[in-house]
C-alpha cells in the first residue's frame, strides 16, 4: 500500500542536481577508509547552496569520484555518506538493494520463526553500519518501524518505504523521529505516523528466544523495545536457575522475563517508569503459561536505580545475579569522565548486593565509552570489594553489526564474586 496522496504531495521532491563537494585529503582518506560522516570543517568547497537531502558528490583534487551521500545543511556532518569507491546511481532500486543486503544479515533470526526459540523483532537497518546513514529499521512480527534521524531522508522516503514493502512485505510501516526531529516541521509526518499498511492499535506482540513481549511502536522508548540486548538476555535466563535476580534499569522487563524462564526463584525488576513497570508485569504475565514463569515471583519497584541500590543495601538485601543496564550516561566528549564514575558508582553498588559466587552483569550504551575503558572500570571497582573472575565480555548482536569505530557502543561484562574482600 504506497503513502497517502495527501502525504506523497506534501514530501519535498527529490531533485536531479547534484551538489559538487571538494573535501580536505585527510576527510578523503577517511571515506575511502569506510566511514560515513563528512563534516562541515572537512569541506573545501561546494558548488551551490543544498538543501536536505540532496545527493552531494564527492571529488578529489583530479576531479575523481570519491563518495556520494545525503546534504545534511543543519547538522555538523553535513554529508552521510551512502556509497564510497566508483560512482553508482542513488535511486529506488539502489535503496532496495541496500535493503535486501541488510535483511540477508539477519537471516539467521529469520529464520528461527516457528521453533521453539522463535525470534521475530529485530534490527533490520543499523543506519549507518549498513550503509543507510540516519535512518534505523526495526522489525516487530509483521510490523516494521522507520525511525528518523535527519530530515535529508525526507526526499527518498517514498523509495525507501517502497524497498521495505517489497523485501519485507510487512503489515504496516510505522514511522518514528528523533527528538530533534519532532520540531521540526516536516511535511505532514509525525511520531507514529503509519506510512504503509492498516492501522496499528495497541502493543504490537512479538517472540524473542521463544518468549511472548509486547512493544509500543508508536510511543514506547526507542522503537519499542532495545533489541541490541536479546543475546545477552539469554544469557542471564541460561544462568538464573535457582537464582534470586535484580534487574535495574529494567525498563519492560526484558532480562526479569528471561531470568524467570530459565528457573530463577526470584526476578526483582527496578525502574523509574511507571509506564515502563506495567509492561514489565504484562509481559511477565504473557508467559505464565510456563512452569518456570509461574514460580518465580516477580517483585517490581518504581523508583530512581542508585537509590533504590542504596536502600537495598542498606536493608541488607541480597541477590544470586544483578544485572545492571543503564541508559547512555556520556552525550558528549565532556560527560566522560561523570560516566565512568556513575559505572563505577553502579558496581560499588551491585556487588555489595551480591551473595557470594553471585553473578554481576553490568552494561553500557555509552558510544563515547571505549570497552576497553568501561570492562576496566567496572572490573576494578568490583576487585576493590571482592575476589573476582571474568566469565565473559560481550559486545553487539548480528542484527547490530558494525562498519566504522563509531558504531561501536554496546559492551556488557559478566563477573563472579568468588568472596567479598571485608
Amino acid at each position: 500500500m504506497p503513502l497517502p496522496d495527501a502525504l506523497l504531495d506534501a514530501l519535498p521532491r527529490r531533485s536531479s542536481t547534484r551538489l559538487a563537494v571538494r573535501v580536505t585529503p585527510d576527510a578523503q582518506r577517511r571515506i575511502r577508509a569506510g566511514h560515513p560522516w563528512l563534516y562541515d570543517g572537512s569541506i573545501r568547497s561546494v558548488n551551490h547552496k543544498g538543501e536536505p537531502g540532496d545527493l552531494a558528490v564527492v571529488f578529489d583534487d583530479d576531479r575523481r569520484f570519491v563518495a556520494i551521500g545525503l546534504w545534511d545543511p543543519a547538522s555538523p556532518i553535513r554529508i552521510k555518506v551512502l556509497h564510497q569507491g566508483k560512482p553508482v546511481t542513488i535511486d529506488a532500486a539502489w535503496f532496495q538493494a541496500r535493503i535486501e543486503a541488510a535483511a540477508a544479515i539477519r537471516q539467521p533470526l529469520a529464520a528461527t520463526a516457528g521453533t521453539d526459540h522463535a525470534t521475530t523483532a529485530y534490527r533490520v537497518v543499523h543506519g549507518e553500519n549498513d550503509g543507510l546513514p540516519g535512518l534505523v529499521v526495526d522489525r516487530y512480527g509483521d510490523v516494521v518501524v522507520l525511525k528518523l534521524y535527519t530530515a535529508a531522508w525526507l526526499p527518498h522516503l517514498v523509495d525507501v518505504v517502497a524497498g521495505l514493502e517489497h523485501v519485507l512485505s510487512p503489515r504496516s510501516i510505522v514511522l518514528r523521529l528523533a527528538r530533534t526531529l519532532r520540531e521540526q516541521p516536516l511535511h505532514g509526518l509525525c511520531e507514529g505516523l503509519v506510512l504503509s499498511g492498516t492501522p496499528v492499535d495497541g502493543p504490537v506482540v512479538f517472540l524473542e528466544a521463544g518468549l511472548e513481549f509486547e512493544a509500543d511502536v508508536v510511543h514506547g522508548q526507542k522503537t519499542g523495545h532495545f533489541l541490541d540486548q536479546r543475546d545477552n538476555r539469554v544469557r542471564v535466563g541460561a544462568l538464573a536457575s535457582g537464582r534470586r535476580v535484580l534487574d535495574v534499569f529494567s525498563c519492560t522487563g526484558g532480562f526479569s522475563v528471561h531470568a524467570a524462564a530459565g528457573g530463577a526463584k526470584v526476578a526483582h525488576s527496578i525502574d523509574a517508569s511507571p509506564g515502563a513497570i506495567d509492561t514489565a508485569r504484562r509481559n511477565m504475565a504473557r508467559n505464565a503459561s510456563l512452569v518456570a514463569v509461574r514460580a518465580c515471583e516477580h517483585q517490581t519497584t518504581v523508583g530512581e536505580a542508585f537509590t533504590e541500590m542504596e536502600r537495598l543495601v542498606a536493608s541488607r538485601r541480597r541477590y544470586d545475579l544483578v544485572v545492571v543496564d543503564p541508559p547512555s550516561f556520556a552525550q558528549n566528549a565532556a560527560s566522560t569522565g561523570r560516566a565512568i564514575a556513575s559505572y563505577e558508582r553502579l558496581t560499588t553498588l551491585a556487588v555489595a548486593l551480591l551473595e557470594r559466587d553471585g553473578i554481576l552483569v553490568q552494561a553500557s550504551c555509552s558510544s563515547r565509552i571505549t570497552a576497553t575503558s568501561f570492562f576496566e572500570a567496572v572490573e576494578r571497582s568490583a576487585a576493590a570489594m571482592a575476589s573476582i573472575t571474568v566469565l565473559e565480555h560481550t559486545g553487539h548482536p548480528i542484527d547490530h553489526p558494525i562498519a566504522f569505530v563509531h558504531g561501536a557502543y554496546l559492551k556488557a561484562t559478566f563477573l563472579r564474586v568468588n568472596r567479598h574482600l571485608s
